[in-house]
């Protein structure tokens, strides 16, 4: 699923975890030259992290209806978002035309939206009793993707997310260049190389990666 310009619904509610949903749209939108953008994606005007940060929404909730990706990030209001028809009914998404990718307990939301099924899928310890409890297999590892939908477990498995959501959509060498660029310095060929060695497996079309810059 290669785009040139990519437009993608980061989803963050009320009580949001921050690496979730900030690390992951800042690495995304290091592909802003190439005409793609990562938008904080909310059901209100405004939304409060769960440590009091009180951000503005770029974009409502319909949006994810219409975005090429969906990041589905984490918070400690999740269970009950999920439990919540009307909120539920809200987002509408389509694997068959987007990537969709959930981190932590966004993953029991694509669970409740029935987007997993019977796949196995990747979720944090806190969710993983409520995933289990939805009917699906967690599985012991930060990142798995089948097809179009990909999840990952731990806040800074949020790295892999953007980096399979870069390389499906622009190609493995972006994907290698936005991870190099954010990685700490000393460390950034090792950094990029876990990453694409995370991802690499689950992309439709491998290719090599290139050899580090600096940056």
């Amino acid at each position: 699923m290669l785009c040139s310009i990519m437009q993608i619904a980061v989803l963050t509610f009320d009580g949001f975890n921050e690496l979730d949903s900030f690390v992951a749209s800042a690495i995304l939108n290091r592909m802003r030259a190439r005409g793609w953008m990562a938008h904080i994606t909310a059901p209100s005007a405004t939304v409060t992290s769960m440590n009091g940060v009180v951000v503005q929404r770029q974009k409502p909730l319909e949006f994810a209806a219409d975005a090429d990706a969906v990041v589905i990030g984490s918070g400690i209001h999740t269970r009950e978002i999920a439990a919540d028809p009307a909120m539920l009914a809200r987002i509408r998404l389509d694997p068959a035309r987007q990537l969709i990718a959930a981190q932590c307990s966004g993953t029991l939301l694509l669970a409740k939206l029935g987007l997993i099924g019977a796949l196995p899928a990747c979720t944090d310890l806190t969710t993983k009793p409520w995933v289990v409890e939805a009917g699906i297999d967690v599985i012991d590892a930060p990142f798995v993707a089948h097809g179009n939908v990909a999840t990952a477990g731990g806040c800074l498995a949020s790295t892999y997310l953007a980096a399979w959501l870069i390389a499906r959509g622009s190609g493995i060498e972006d994907a290698a260049a936005a991870i190099r660029y954010v990685a700490p310095v000393g460390e950034k060929q090792a950094w990029t190389d876990r990453a694409i060695e995370v991802v690499r497996p689950f992309l439709a079309t491998p290719e090599p990666l290139l050899e580090s810059g600096h940056n």
